[in-house]
């Protein structure tokens, strides 16, 4: 397998092109969750959006090693994106007749990029091997199951692969990352959830075809708010600090299994639960939110913030108060939010990001200062 490039290597647009798969993926899973946003449909949706991520994952993990300058490693990766494209348009009848689709392409995108893994690598067992083995029958085999016995077979899947860095840790710690393009990866998959928040907050708007009152105006703007707020928590300094730990750590493994993988499927996974709770805030800015929804909002947002607690530990053994805090606040703010208008839970939510950011900001430039 080629070495990554010493210094700078570069986002390409073959991943580029490969992640546009994945916004209409993500599209189609905040579309599920919208249509039941109970437990069991949030559950549903879990287990959908596992196998999903963990394509995207292995390819992103193995593209960083390799030179996508050549050819037959693009038509890897595009093959990849139609087997994600596939995987995405089966979503809404996954438990119903487009089960086998979803997992005979989730079979597909394994089977396909591990050719191009297993050419210098097959004297190892890594997760290629296992989802090829193990994973993609089980779901296969889930496909020809009606019920609850499909949806748990698919999470004993994807379980297993969630397991399988952790469990072959030993026999993948010499693998070497170019830190900065593969913390640039994970940073724009967590753009990409955030693009459907901000779609979540635009079509609303623009496919109800009446006039635009104040307070749909109002709840669109706080909605915003709050995506700007949840972009400054992750990008103003917390995917520099992944770069950091990731490019000074002994074993760069452990960043890329703690933080990388299981921190951002957590982060990802919050960013699309708020995206929902705000889509129906602006759909029915004169209502109160429902608890479903408040627990997508608050929740998401709450659990969004307490995964970093658990990175910022992986990375440097330190614990991220404020954070953690903010998450608490955020959590008891719901005995509030429940008595307001969908737009003034979401503005008190926004807030409640702001602060955090502004104290934040203030801390480390006093730190900076002293």
């Amino acid at each position: 397998m080629s070495e990554p490039e010493a210094e700078g290597k570069r986002v390409s647009w073959a991943e580029l092109f490969f992640d546009l798969v994945f916004v209409f993926a993500i599209t189609q899973l905040a579309a599920f969750v919208h249509h039941d946003h109970g437990w069991h449909g949030v559950g549903a949706t879990v287990v959908l959006f596992l196998p999903i991520y963990w394509v995207w994952v292995g390819t992103t993990m193995q593209a960083n090693r390799r030179d996508l300058e050549q050819p037959a490693e693009r038509i890897a990766i595009f093959f990849v994106a139609l087997c994600g494209l596939v995987m995405a348009f089966a979503v809404p009848q996954a438990y119903d007749n487009r089960g086998l689709l979803f997992a005979g392409a989730y079979w597909a995108a394994r089977i396909g990029y591990g050719v191009f893994v297993f050419r210098r690598e097959l004297r190892y067992l890594q997760p290629f091997s296992v989802s090829i083995a193990f994973t993609g029958p089980v779901l296969l085999v889930g496909a020809f199951l009606d019920g609850p016995a499909r949806e748990i077979l698919w999470l004993a899947g994807a379980l297993v692969d969630l397991a399988m860095p952790s469990l072959l840790r030993r026999r993948l710690a010499s693998m070497h990352f170019d830190a900065a393009h593969l913390t640039e990866r994970f940073g724009l998959f967590v753009l990409i959830a955030l693009g459907e928040s901000v779609v979540a907050v635009g079509a609303p708007v623009a496919n109800s075809g009446e006039p635009v009152g104040v307070a749909t105006l109002c709840a669109a703007c706080a909605a915003f708010l709050l995506c700007c707020a949840l972009w400054w928590v992750y990008f103003h300094f917390a995917n520099d600090a992944m770069r950091h730990a990731l490019t000074v750590a002994p074993v760069q493994l452990t960043i890329t299994r703690h933080v990388l993988s299981y921190g951002h499927v957590v982060f990802i996974g919050s960013i699309v639960a708020i995206a929902v709770g705000m889509a129906e805030t602006v759909a029915e800015p004169t209502h109160r939110l429902g608890w479903g929804y408040l627990g997508l909002l608050y929740g998401g947002a709450a659990m969004f913030l307490a995964t970093f607690g658990y990175t910022r530990w992986m990375m440097f053994h330190l614990v991220s108060t404020t954070r953690l805090v903010a998450a608490v606040v955020v959590l008891a703010l719901l005995s509030v939010a429940w008595l307001l208008p969908a737009p003034a839970a979401i503005l008190l939510l926004a807030a409640a990001l702001v602060v955090l950011n502004v104290v934040e900001l203030y801390r480390v430039r006093r730190s900076a200062h002293a």
